[in-house]
């Protein structure tokens, strides 16, 4: 009898062994998913609204973790990785979330503390790295609690001395509860910052634009959003004596509440070549964009727009950014190519109006002259939509309140040069799979006019098969010169984009001719009045 119990006593407790031995701890299994997939928001001063940097700390939120890890709303990525693939996605694997359920349904042991890897080294005050130039607004602005959305634009001095070429732009809400979103651009006439002297409050009422034209237009801010790294021999400028403009909309509240928020600035190192520079479109359901508008959305009912953008030249589209308010449902994004060949952009099928951004992708989408953007978006201004700020629901239209809508989808794009199929990009900036064979340039071409009919402004594209002066004249429909704004400039091998004014000229009909040794090109050009 003692053998027996011996014998059960011994097989117990190595069974027990065997049970702890196997169960899912902390410290080897779980820091692990938490510390590279969860930590970079969730820390002190960042978007995520607890830390989660320790044991104690996740072990107090285990019940939700493991709650909205198997709903899959955390870590939040919207866009469908199965439509198409951009940088930095985010998204736990079904092992990593049943490991995360294995843990907290028993007691989330921690394990051996030292078997714990370290945490990561992330910097201070940014998601990106140390920057170079940090612009802080000069005052804290009081957004009054009326209950009614309020933008204002703000006018920070870059104090640069030379021109610069940004390489990332983070903007860091000092108050994340009221900053909705924040627009970017950079302003070189002084007209803003006279803007701003002329009223009495910090910042001047920005509802529905700038107040002035603006140079250029950096990536903003939206909340889950993350700066991007242009890669190597990319950017923006930003010139020397510009101010920064920031447009922050600012949400509705029902008491006063202050902000006093900063962007941090990362420049091109002093070795970096760069020389191709970032545009945007922007895609708005105005002006024959809409297959079915008007962009209408009548109470108690579902609407899904659908807009179509034609490419005018080739261009390499870097990313994009969908922007909805709460009605919003999905988007639904993709390119046709004028072969019929489909190119996927982004796919979003559950809107979720807290979590937004610009996407980018890992390597180029390269649309032909001619492709077609298709973008549908869906909204319920219905009761079944938990989220309508309306009840009973009342129409809605296009508008930048938070009870309105928004059909806003901007692309970040350059026009393509050949090569560019070569590109992968990382998440830090670099460029790999660049060995691949370059096509060569085999010919001088005038590639595209744009906009053609034109008011005046309009951009030229071309590119040369050797290094040569050109010169653009442009000619009456007589053949007679009439102008001519570009005389024997250099310019080296590749793809070109010049920017003319003709404002001078009276509307009608002309031909601009790019001549260089050896060629002469032309296309036919309609001005408007």
């Amino acid at each position: 009898m003692k053998r027996i119990i011996l014998l059960c006593l011994f097989l117990g407790s190595t069974v027990v062994a065997m049970v702890a031995q196997s169960t899912v701890n902390y410290s080897e299994d779980i820091a692990p998913i938490i510390l590279e997939n969860c930590t970079v928001c969730h820390r002190e001063g960042e978007i995520g609204p607890m830390p989660l940097t320790s044991f104690e700390e996740v072990r107090n939120w285990g019940f939700m973790i493991k709650y909205v890890t198997e709903i899959k709303y955390m870590p939040p990525w919207p866009p469908d990785q199965e439509y198409s693939h951009f940088l930095g996605e985010r998204g736990l694997s079904d092992e990593e979330i049943a490991l995360i359920a294995e843990w907290v349904d028993n007691d989330m042991p921690e394990g051996d503390p030292e078997a714990a890897p370290e945490l990561p080294t992330f910097p201070e005050g940014s998601q990106v790295g140390d920057p170079d130039l940090v612009l802080s607004f000069a005052e804290a602005y009081t957004h009054v609690g009326d209950n009614t959305d309020q933008y204002q634009i703000f006018v920070l001095p870059t104090g640069l001395t030379e021109d610069r070429v940004i390489k990332s732009i983070e903007f860091r809400p000092g108050n994340r509860s009221i900053v909705h979103h924040a627009l970017l651009a950079v302003d070189d006439t002084g007209e803003a910052r006279a803007m701003d002297e002329a009223t009495p409050e910090y910042g001047y009422v920005g509802f529905g634009g700038w107040g002035v034209e603006t140079l250029d237009e950096y990536p903003g801010y939206v909340p889950g959003a993350r700066p991007n790294i242009y890669p190597v021999g990319i950017g923006q400028t930003m010139p020397a004596g510009s101010d920064l403009l920031i447009q922050a909309h600012y949400a509705p509240i029902s008491a006063d509440q202050t902000d006093s928020s900063t962007v941090n600035i990362f420049f091109a190192d002093e070795g970096e070549v760069v020389d191709r520079f970032v545009q945007s479109h922007i895609m708005l359901p105005f002006f024959g964009t809409l297959t079915n508008g008007p962009f209408i959305i009548p109470a108690n009912e579902t609407r899904n727009f659908h807009g179509v953008f034609e490419v005018p030249f080739k261009v390499s589209i870097m990313g994009l950014a969908p922007h909805m308010h709460l009605l919003g449902k999905n988007w639904h994004v993709y390119a046709e190519q004028p072969n019929g060949e489909i190119v996927n952009l982004i796919d979003i099928p559950e809107w979720d109006f807290n979590w937004q951004g610009t996407y980018f992708f890992d390597r180029f989408k390269i649309l032909e002259a001619g492709a077609t953007i298709h973008a549908f978006a869906e909204y319920d201004n219905t009761t079944d939509n938990p989220l309508n700020p309306n009840n009973p629901p009342r129409l809605v239209t296009w508008g930048e309140g938070t009870e309105d809508e928004m059909y806003y989808l901007p692309f970040l794009y350059l026009p393509y040069q050949n090569g560019d199929e070569a590109y992968r990009f990382g998440e830090d900036g670099t460029v790999t799979d660049t060995d691949s064979p370059v096509l060569p340039l085999a010919e001088n071409k005038l590639r595209a006019i744009y906009p053609n009919p034109s008011s005046g402004a309009l951009t030229t594209y071309f590119t040369l098969a050797e290094s040569t002066e050109v010169s653009i004249d442009i000619l009456d429909a007589n053949g007679r010169l009439v102008s001519q704004p570009i005389q024997h400039q250099l310019h080296l091998r590749g793809q070109h984009q010049l920017s003319l004014d003709l404002d001078e000229l009276a509307a009608g009909v002309y031909i601009v001719q790019l001549r260089g040794e050896g060629f002469s090109l032309s296309e036919k050009l309609v001005l408007l009045e």
